[in-house]
């Protein structure tokens, strides 16, 4: 009786064209929305917790440990009011915030602590706070949760120019595209210890995981109609929990909703920062929003716009750089190059006093270690016309050979959150195999 009314149900909120945000707004503590806005905003959050776990679930899920019972992810997902858009924005967890709507309200802290303080409601109330976004649902799962739900949807697809091994989250996996399950999934989406540590290379992980999962959701029908809908959100709801406003119902008409999407009708972001180790007494290393940038990503969803290509979001250098030249080891045969690198921010050594006599023709030419194709192109970038060449057995530092024509060294711009975090579009970030 209770399936029959709620199909009843659906097919009567779909025939009167009602699909998302269409009640009132109200706030997680029932006072009125911060900001009602158009569009639907959904909070998606994990947690790290042991509770529950056995031994053995702990080292199959390589989550040793103590559990801080805080947020580990935190996502917040725009819906469009024309059902043309999906907007999933990254929530850094060491993010320096004011706690609101429960014990410890007004304290400042990391925002995964408002979890700890209050459950799900202050992580909601907190959010509102800082983004002035109202939140109209909210999900929450675990470790197995996130396990369950990946296996459920048959894996996910997973990719990457190198290896990647993290003894912390227990990852390991070759280069390549990978189709992995559950465990392999969240030992993906967890590790903080590779390539570039910290949250922004994990978070941009994360984003492509979510972009992957809706992509096979959707080629293989599992949103194309409320009935599939409907079946797929059963099974979500096994391993994830929803607050008291969130049911069955809303979860078909959001899956149905991101179930028409494309590709590139997602778009993903990282909240911009400005101090990437901002040190609290008590609190310890946390992550502070730039201002300006933050607040007009806040507003763009606010008014229902699309986050990518806005400057105010993300301003557009006018060469930027993949990686920071602060970390690049460069050897340049010619002193004028060398020192212009140099101003550019690279580790340079001159080599010039052994170049030869007579130099070769052609553009200048960059050899390195292959695997290190991120930091060439950030070279690369400054040296426009550059020959990149991948040499086997080569060491950790790039040469550089002038030909006889001198370069005109470009300025490079590192931007982190322009290179880890910026507002993309999902069919950017899928992996080159992913239909």
């Amino acid at each position: 009786m209770r399936r029959l009314t709620i199909a009843l149900t659906l097919l009567a909120t779909l025939a009167s064209g009602a699909l998302l945000g269409t009640g009132p707004a109200v706030s997680a503590e029932g006072a009125p929305s911060p900001a009602s806005g158009r569009g639907t905003n959904i909070l998606v959050v994990g947690i790290d917790s042991r509770a529950g776990l056995s031994a053995a679930e702990k080292r199959r899920l390589h989550v040793g440990g103590e559990g801080c019972n805080c947020t580990d992810v935190m996502l917040l997902v725009h819906l469009s009011a024309d059902g043309n858009r999906a907007s999933v924005v990254s929530i850094p967890r060491d993010s320096y915030v004011e706690y609101t709507g429960g014990p410890g309200a007004g304290r400042w802290g990391k925002i995964n602590g408002a979890y700890k303080l209050g459950g799900g409601a202050m992580a909601v109330s907190t959010v509102e706070k800082v983004t002035g976004l109202h939140v109209d649902h909210y999900l929450e799962t675990g470790f197995t949760g996130f396990e369950r739900a990946v296996d459920d949807l048959g894996g996910a697809t997973v990719c990457t120019d190198r290896p990647l091994q993290d003894e912390n989250s227990g990852l390991d996996i070759t280069a390549g595209v990978h189709h992995t399950d559950g465990n392999t999934t969240l030992r993906y989406v967890r590790a903080r210890h590779i390539l570039r540590s910290g949250d922004l290379g994990r978070m941009r992980r994360q984003q492509r995981t979510v972009g992957d999962l809706l992509g096979r959701l959707t080629a293989k029908g599992a949103l194309s109609n409320p009935g599939n809908a409907a079946k797929t959100a059963r099974t979500l709801l096994k391993s994830v929990r929803t607050d008291s406003g969130t049911d069955l119902l809303d979860l078909v008409r959001i899956g149905w909703a991101v179930g028409r999407l494309r590709a590139d009708q997602t778009e993903f972001a990282t909240v911009p920062i400005t101090d990437f180790d901002h040190r609290v007494p008590g609190v310890g290393s946390t992550l502070v929003w730039h201002a300006s940038r933050s607040a007009a990503l806040w507003a763009a969803l606010a008014a229902d716009r699309p986050i990518t290509g806005d400057t105010r979001i993300q301003p557009a250098p006018e060469t930027p750089a993949l990686t920071n030249p602060a970390g690049i080891k460069v050897r340049v045969d010619d002193a004028k190059v060398a020192a212009a690198l140099r101003g550019n921010g690279f580790v340079v050594t001159d080599t010039s006093a052994t170049a030869p006599a007579v130099r070769p023709d052609g553009p200048p030419v960059i050899r390195y270690a292959p695997g290190e194709e991120d930091d060439a192109a950030t070279l690369a970038a400054a040296l426009p016309g550059a020959l990149l060449r991948p040499a086997p057995d080569h060491g950790p530092v790039f040469d550089v050979t002038i030909g006889r024509h001198q370069p005109q060294v470009k300025h490079v711009t590192y931007d982190r959150n322009v290179a880890e975090g910026a507002p993309v579009r999902g069919n950017t970030l899928r992996c080159p195999t992913a239909s």
